[in-house]
């Protein structure tokens, strides 16, 4: 028995919007991974949406407002043709430097009256907490959130990088549409604890990462402005541990006829049907190699076989810095 992608739309969760199944990511179009073409990302943008692409993800702190305002200028001709994907709370300064997080419900308000304004929308489709505030409890964040769906300001509550503790403080607040979480054939953290729990709750998830950011395709950070110079994974020290595993996923695309960006993603399809991959495509070229992942079927024998290939446990490196993983809810134990 095969496991066929398709296009066969998915519903995030048991209370969210029903989706195209793939997302489409837009944080690297506002120099998250280094210089982006503006044209090519608003072209990317309109082709996604032609090609039946329904969800767009973006956080109000990427490039500090760029990412959102590139997002309205792309949709300003085309109203009501996505769904809109909001992270908010993380604080950045005029440098870039991050500031920590802000999750109170004056603050909730505040940063999505400028999302609006950014993005040129009367209401965000999903807006979701980019971490946890540990200064603020989940179900004062949650709140604001539902006030501002009760005022017509959003349409759904999400989570993102939460534990299975706050997952289900939230969900007594309100539904939650779906958690938004980092999963790849070398980020499995997520199967043991959280993708049971959200099953059980009827909570969708958007994979981000799937490609690990690039580390599995065998991509390399731009420079020291390019997020992943600063991931443990991509560190010169790594390199050789890493490298099997970016070989070990070739041969296998090499196997069945597709690229290895497409295997992994259609991995993540394949591996759970309350899975929608986001894919940070910042070309038509890459969304089109992303799109063919829908057209790849995986058995469950298929799936095993690229799980022993490219084993989570020979991964090297954590997947953010020591501090960050320190303050990452969803890594904590409980």
């Amino acid at each position: 028995m095969t496991t066929p992608a398709g296009r066969t739309p998915r519903r995030l969760g048991a209370t969210g919007p029903t989706v195209f199944p793939l997302a489409l990511g837009c944080m690297g179009m506002s120099g998250m991974y280094g210089h982006a073409d503006e044209r090519e990302s608003i072209a990317t943008i309109h082709a996604a949406l032609d090609q039946g692409v329904t969800l767009l993800d973006t956080g109000d702190f990427y490039g500090m407002g760029h990412n959102e305002l590139l997002i309205g200028r792309a949709l300003a001709d085309r109203p009501g043709r996505a769904l809109l994907s909001v992270k908010f709370g993380a604080l950045r300064g005029p440098g870039g430097n991050w500031l920590g997080y802000d999750a109170r419900p004056a603050a909730v308000k505040n940063f999505l009256a400028h999302s609006l304004t950014r993005l040129g929308v009367d209401a965000i489709d999903i807006y979701r907490p980019a971490r946890l505030d540990p200064a603020v409890p989940i179900e004062e964040t949650i709140g604001a959130i539902v006030s501002q769906m009760q005022a017509g300001y959003v349409r759904a509550a999400g989570l993102s990088e939460v534990g299975p503790e706050t997952i289900r403080r939230a969900r007594q607040v309100s539904p939650i549409a779906d958690l938004q979480i980092e999963y790849s054939l070398v980020s499995r953290g997520p199967e043991a604890r959280i993708l049971p729990l959200l099953a059980d709750l009827g909570i969708g998830v958007t994979a981000y990462g799937v490609l690990s950011r690039g580390l599995l395709v065998g991509s390399r950070p731009a420079g020291p402005r390019d997020l992943r110079a600063h991931l443990p994974r991509f560190a010169d020290e790594h390199q050789d541990r890493n490298r099997p595993l970016v070989d070990a996923l070739a041969a296998q695309a090499r196997a069945r006829g597709v690229t290895p960006p497409q295997l992994a993603i259609a991995w993540a399809l394949a591996r759970d049907p309350g899975v929608v991959p986001v894919v940070g495509a910042r070309t038509r070229a890459q969304l089109a190699e992303a799109l063919g992942a829908l057209d790849v079927e995986l058995s469950a024998a298929d799936v095993a076989a690229l799980e022993a290939a490219v084993p989570a446990a020979a991964v090297a490196g954590t997947r953010y810095s020591d501090v960050q993983m320190r303050m990452l809810d969803s890594e904590r134990e409980g």
